[in-house]
């Protein structure tokens, strides 16, 4: 494992790597802790924040080409950015499985699901992980 192929990509790309890795690891520590408390709002804002980079970020990152310069992974952030504020928003109005179900999706689908095509050979994380 080295960060070095990381270090050497443009400073969207380490942004985007590093706020997803937070994220998930926040979001493992969100489903583990009690719910409603201070502590799981406070988490929870962090989490949407980060998630808000990872989806924003990924708008400069350019490695898939598909359509011009994006590829299904940007619709994918623009998803991201239009689920956030509903999963806060059903929060907000007390609506507890729709808020649930908002997150979890987002958590398997962004973090988990895209996280894991991060891995195919070729990828940067690829590198990082498995040498390159």
């Amino acid at each position: 494992m080295s960060l070095a192929p990381l270090l050497a990509e443009p400073l969207a790309t380490q942004l985007h790597a590093a706020a997803a890795l937070l994220a998930f690891v926040l979001g493992i520590v969100q489903f583990a802790a009690p719910k409603g408390t201070v502590p799981h709002r406070t988490l929870g804002w962090i989490w949407v924040l980060l998630m808000a980079v990872v989806a924003v970020t990924a708008f400069f990152i350019h490695g898939l080409r598909m359509f011009g310069p994006w590829s299904p992974i940007h619709l994918l952030a623009v998803l991201v950015l239009v689920m956030l504020p509903l999963a806060v928003v059903r929060a907000r109005q007390h609506r507890v499985h729709a808020h649930s179900r908002t997150m979890t999706g987002l958590f398997l689908g962004a973090l988990v699901i895209a996280g894991l095509f991060t891995l195919v050979p070729g990828r940067v994380m690829h590198a990082v992980l498995f040498g390159g």
